[in-house]
């Protein structure tokens, strides 16, 4: 079914009751009404695989409420058969059960008009054949799932630029966390001195999207330092010292506290005589992921190639 909207303008025209250019002008006004029918965007299709986890869950129930998506399956290994709605804990069921068996999903909707959006938070051993399942199908994916090698994400970009597919890449969908990386390397330029304190209550803590220590965003701030060709810390180099933290890239020192009741927070601190700059970023539950995974369905669907990195459409 196509979706119609109208749009009315009014128009006035304003014509002579007098022929005669030597008479006195005398005017009637003519009131119309004219009508354009245009057809409404579709919305996107989105599939949540990895649905019943704490992150999916959050996922479908902001798929559910943004405007221009709908939900269209939710893929899992647990829960199956029971409805997504009543295990997200939603007021009313969604009439949408968990199925285990990603292909059944995609050849149910692909036939569908609009886009189709598969968002993967699965694990790194089953994503390279799930974005090929859902290329197939004539889907974007977008992919949040922790530790993924870097020969997998070549392999995957190899793929999409012959299958001209787009898939997004996204180690983290925290708008906050990237903002915390782009400061981070404005700070680096006028400091020599940086340690990385990060804090969580857990190990396997899904919340910040990662599942062992150092965390993601740890890793990345001290890569994207190291790519700026600097070296920290020199006077205080010597790894020897374990109580000093892990050391990553060229020199910087990552300190990683795990204690209950903590909140996942990252915090880089970078010194010079006579001051130090900290820069501190807090994720105190999974919602604050959902901008940023709404923000990816909704530009990987342009895409046709891969991209790595959310931060490439801030």
């Amino acid at each position: 079914m196509v979706s119609l909207s109208s749009h009315f303008r009014s128009t006035n025209y304003y014509l002579n009751r007098n022929n005669n250019s030597h008479h006195n002008h005398n005017y009637r006004i003519k009131h119309c009404v004219s009508c354009s029918v245009q057809p409404t965007q579709t919305n996107i299709k989105v599939v949540i695989n990895g649905a019943s986890k704490e992150i999916g869950r959050a996922a479908v129930e902001a798929v559910t409420k943004a405007r221009g998506m709908e939900l269209a399956g939710a893929v899992d290994i647990c829960h199956v058969g029971e409805d997504i709605g009543q295990v997200c804990g939603m007021e009313e069921p969604l009439e949408i059960p968990i199925i285990n068996d990603l292909t059944m999903v995609l050849g149910s909707i692909s036939q569908s008009k609009g886009a189709g959006v598969v968002v993967d938070f699965t694990d790194p051993s089953s994503v390279y054949d799930n974005v090929k399942q859902v290329t197939a199908f004539g889907m974007r994916s977008v992919v949040h799932v922790p530790r993924m090698q870097l020969d997998t994400v070549a392999a995957l970009s190899a793929f999409c630029d012959k299958a001209t597919m787009g898939v997004l890449v996204a180690p983290t969908l925290s708008i906050g966390s990237i903002l915390l990386q782009q400061a981070a390397i404005s700070a680096s330029f006028h400091y020599r001195n940086v340690e990385i304190v990060e804090s969580k209550a857990n190990a396997n803590d899904w919340i910040a999207g990662e599942q062992d220590l150092p965390s993601v965003d740890a890793n990345q701030i001290a890569k994207n330092l190291s790519n700026l060709g600097q070296i920290y810390n020199r006077e205080d180099a010597s790894t020897d010292v374990l109580a000093r933290g892990q050391v990553l890239g060229d020199g910087i020192r990552v300190h990683s506290l795990v204690l209950p009741g903590l909140p996942s927070s990252t915090t880089v601190h970078f010194s010079a005589p006579g001051e130090i700059y900290s820069i501190k970023h807090d994720i105190t539950n999974v919602q604050c992921l959902m901008p940023g995974l709404l923000l990816a369905i909704r530009k990987v669907v342009r895409l046709k190639n891969l991209v790595y990195g959310l931060e490439k459409f801030l």
